[in-house]
């Protein structure tokens, strides 16, 4: 299992669309936004490359270091097999 952890969701974002705009979107938008777009852009590569499995972004898990910490509430926010 691999677990990957986007930590400048924001700056991307504000990359993308300007400061002021990114400043009218709320952190945990910007983070679905992005993490979205990875999942798609993993998929599409891992699917190319012939491998078969699936990926989900997570609510409630976060990776601190060489831990990995789980929050109450955890859910899946966003499931997709290739």
């Amino acid at each position: 299992m691999i677990v990957l952890k986007i930590s400048n969701a924001s700056e991307v974002m504000a990359s993308k669309l300007g400061k002021f705009l990114e400043s009218l979107t709320p952190d945990s938008l910007d983070q679905s936004t992005i993490e979205d777009i990875v999942i798609k852009k993993l998929v599409e590569n891992l699917h190319a490359e012939g491998l078969k499995g699936e990926v989900a972004s997570v609510r409630g898990l976060d990776l601190d270091g060489k831990e990995l910490v789980v929050h109450d509430g955890l859910s899946v926010r966003r499931h997709q097999a290739f």
